[in-house]
């Protein structure tokens, strides 16, 4: 939503952070491996190097709510053309974030896109898009899930109605669905603190016709599930 974004003020830019230097803290942020790339943290996972300082945490949440407010939510705003797919041209994207926020080029985009344990987005040639959590209407085309079983997380509150009714979108284009029980788990324990796992029946969704689009390694989207295929899972 809108107010996801920090929103710029007669200057065109959201606050004087633009002359901000950058000196890099004591705490996680992004850096570059020569040799693995994109890392989160004081050294590289894979080999140690301490790399290239590229964002500290303050530039990645801003930057990071920029980019989730407009490959998600409006793009509009900022006057860049989405296709059907959530495509946007990658150098277009670039200048108009260049507008809000002047250091932050194209290098620190795609570490924060490259190094984010969330894959929230995607590079792909000169174009980028989110890869989920959309609120606009795209016609996502990522390869259909193929195993028997999903998983949600939902309140205790929110069982009995789901078993019912089934699950729909809510303020967005998908549902979010998880591949495993412990990350629908953690998704919900963002909301409630005792989520109930529901288990998903995509095996059969799918032969009747619905279909399951997955986003990343974890994360697989749907238009709705049928209360016919949802039942609490067992643990």
């Amino acid at each position: 939503m809108q107010g996801e974004c920090d929103k710029p003020n007669e200057t065109g830019h959201s606050d004087n952070i633009i002359n901000h230097k950058f000196h890099p803290p004591s705490g996680i942020m992004i850096r570059k491996c020569g040799e693995h790339g994109y890392f989160r943290g004081e050294e590289c996972p894979r080999c140690g190097e301490r790399g290239k300082f590229m964002l500290d945490d303050e530039h990645e949440m801003r930057l990071g709510r920029f980019v989730s407010g407009v490959l998600r939510h409006f793009p509009d705003d900022v006057g860049l053309d989405m296709d059907a797919q959530g495509w946007i041209e990658l150098d277009a994207f670039c200048e108009a974030m260049k507008k809000r926020y002047k250091w932050a080029g194209k290098m620190r985009l795609v570490s924060l896109v490259e190094s984010d344990p969330k894959q929230r987005y995607e590079i792909d040639d000169s174009f980028i898009r989110a890869r989920y959590g959309h609120s606009i209407d795209v016609n996502l085309d990522y390869p259909l899930y193929d195993s028997d079983v999903l998983y949600y997380g939902v309140s205790q509150e929110e069982v009995d109605m789901l078993l019912e009714n089934g699950i729909k979108p809510y303020r967005q284009t998908y549902i979010h669905l998880s591949t495993t029980s412990q990350q629908a788990r953690q998704a919900a324990a963002v909301h409630t603190d005792n989520p109930v796992i529901l288990e998903i029946d995509a095996a059969s969704a799918a032969k009747d016709g619905y279909e399951f689009l997955c986003a990343n390694d974890e994360i697989v989207l749907s238009k709705e599930v049928l209360p016919e295929y949802i039942e609490v899972a067992d643990e």
